[in-house]
């Protein structure tokens, strides 16, 4: 039997704990920034190198080749080391791996720098959640997860227009120099203004005793399947728009990539109301006395059939407010299973395997990740003309995200998997 160790008042430190929570929001900025750049910078990366939609498209999947194996080596490290130094040893891999494109580079390189950025930003998300959840206590995490995912998406929007004016002015190549140098940077910042654990060891120690869990009963637990099914499909979608939907927007109605760069920057903005929004009103229902069940699982589901439907309107819209509002609030919504589904995972994992848990659980979600860009690059090349290609691939992607948000209504239930102790 272990002893959880877990914070149980936010309040104790809450200067330092959010400002764990903002260095992490950065954090989590660069690393999407570092993804999306490619999106960004893909018209003109195909034309220097004569690549086809195909080939882009394996280009873009090769990112996340070694991504699922990084979340699992991550996740499993932090059980054993300071979960500053794996954060910072993941933010130096993938910030180094960026200055090597300041040169000139053929196709295989691309793949490489793809391949090693993945393995190093794979275990980003996870360790991140593991980190904020030794700050606050289980009914009151969905907010600062809420802020870290920001972070994310933020790199994917807000950074966009930046990096498309870099692109425009001087190259691709000096972009993803840019976002090398911006991460070493973090890197100095994060070891000289945090430390390992929380300084507030009075209030670390919860009454409460759990045994150890076999990792082969935590994959099947039915919360966590369903938290990997959803959020795989969602995954699917998120890593579609990081590659694709810059040049869907160019291709498939006309946007500039100024234009498109700037719509980026919108879904980015509909992120940042909703997903605290869709937090807060998960954490009021559970200090309410609410079911993580429907507080946490249903919104979670909800949001990502919701995001299925929009991308299925999207690829029938004509007109271009209606194409806006859609793609904002589908690649909005779909990340939401993103902030409740380590919060889940967290309710139903001893706190001792919560890292190497949480690692499992990105892997195994993120596993969409090199299928579904190569995916639309092949549905794309089939076609007649790019437009049609990319509505056919936004017609399947919604459909499939749907499908796999329906299915968490029948699987997440942490209240039942705790009683059962079936995880």
């Amino acid at each position: 039997m272990h002893v959880r160790t877990e914070p149980i008042d936010p309040t104790a430190n809450p200067n330092r704990a959010w400002m764990v929570v903002g260095l992490l929001f950065l954090f989590m900025l660069i690393n999407f920034a570092d993804r999306a750049v490619l999106g960004l910078a893909a018209i003109p990366i195909m034309q220097e190198l004569e690549l086809s939609h195909t080939q882009f498209g394996l280009i873009g999947s090769s990112f996340f080749i070694f991504f699922s194996v990084g979340a699992v080596i991550g996740g499993f490290l932090v059980n054993r080391v300071g979960t500053n130094w794996v954060l910072a040893g993941s933010a130096l891999i993938w910030s180094l791996c960026q200055l090597p494109m300041l040169l000139p580079v053929s196709m295989a390189a691309l793949i490489a720098n793809r391949l090693v950025l993945g393995f190093g930003e794979g275990p980003a998300y996870p360790i991140a959640a593991h980190a904020i959840y030794k700050w606050f206590p289980s009914e009151r995490r969905a907010m600062p997860t809420s802020f870290v995912a920001i972070g994310a998406l933020a790199g994917n929007g807000i950074a966009a227009p930046a990096l498309v004016a870099i692109v425009a002015i001087w190259s691709w190549h000096v972009a993803f120099g840019f976002l090398g140098a911006v991460g070493l940077v973090w890197c100095a910042a994060w070891l000289m203004l945090t430390r390992e654990e929380p300084p507030v060891p009075d209030t670390m120690i919860r009454d409460e005793f759990e045994t150890h869990v076999s990792y082969r009963e935590f994959l099947r637990c039915r919360t966590a399947l369903g938290v990997q099914v959803v959020g795989f499909f969602a995954y699917g979608l998120l890593t579609v728009a990081v590659v694709w939907l810059p040049t869907a927007l160019s291709q498939t109605f006309g946007y500039t990539p100024i234009q498109a760069g700037w719509i980026m920057t919108l879904v980015a903005l509909g992120q940042i109301i909703l997903l605290p929004a869709v937090s807060a009103l998960s954490d009021g229902l559970q200090q309410r006395g609410v079911s993580s069940r429907f507080a946490r699982g249903w919104t979670a589901c909800v949001s990502t059939v919701a995001a299925g439907l929009l991308t299925l309107l999207l690829s029938q819209c004509e007109g271009s407010t209606a194409a806006i509002l859609c793609t904002v609030l589908a690649f909005s919504l779909c990340n939401v299973i993103f902030v409740l589904g380590p919060c889940l995972i967290a309710e139903v994992t001893p706190a001792r395997q919560r890292g190497a848990v949480l690692g499992i659980n990105t892997a195994i979600t993120t596993l969409a990740g090199p299928l579904a860009p190569a995916a639309v690059g092949m549905v794309v090349d089939i076609k007649a003309d790019p437009a049609s290609g990319f509505r056919m691939a936004l017609l399947l992607a919604g459909t499939l995200v749907a499908v796999g948000g329906l299915s968490g209504f029948f699987l997440i239930d942490p209240e039942a998997d705790r009683a059962s102790k079936s995880c």
